[in-house]
């Protein structure tokens, strides 16, 4: 039997999750086909305000973002951590590159799965790579609403 927990929280905004038991299934599925095991993750879903706060506090970064991940595990091959995520990023960026939120999300959510596994975007090359493993993860993805 699976011992992970894979949890969804709200900080300072309200907002309403899907599906979660077929998105905890999803992360799962991609950790396992990455080569490793999921541990504890906790996706925090905040405001902007929330997320700036954390990022300029443990970043030292004066920038707002759409998702900051927190590696919690001392083991690689075990995934565990929090991955906080503005609601306000998502719905900015969805209109921004004219996508579903939902779909934005869902791309975010598993953007901080890959950080919590190593995966990198600081350079040109590793955003690339970031994007590429992204859009794998995401046609893993079983349909949603």
């Amino acid at each position: 039997m699976d011992t992970t927990n894979i949890l969804f929280f709200n900080e300072e905004i309200s907002y309403r999750i899907n599906d979660k038991r077929k998105i905890r299934e999803w992360i799962r599925q991609v950790i396992y086909k990455w080569g490793n095991r999921p541990g504890d993750i906790n996706i925090i879903l905040c405001s902007d305000q929330h997320l700036h706060t954390l990022n300029t506090t443990y970043l030292n970064h004066d920038s707002y973002t759409d998702i900051l991940a927190f590696n919690q595990s001392d083991d690689k091959t075990i995934i565990s951590g929090d991955i906080y995520i503005s609601i306000d990023r998502i719905r900015v960026n969805a209109k921004k590159y004219r996508v579903r939120i939902v779909d934005e999300l869902h791309r975010v959510i598993i953007h901080g799965i890959l950080h919590l596994m190593g995966g990198k975007d600081h350079t040109g090359a590793e955003k690339k790579e970031m994007r590429r493993a992204e859009d794998k993860c995401l046609s893993l993805r079983p349909p949603l609403t």
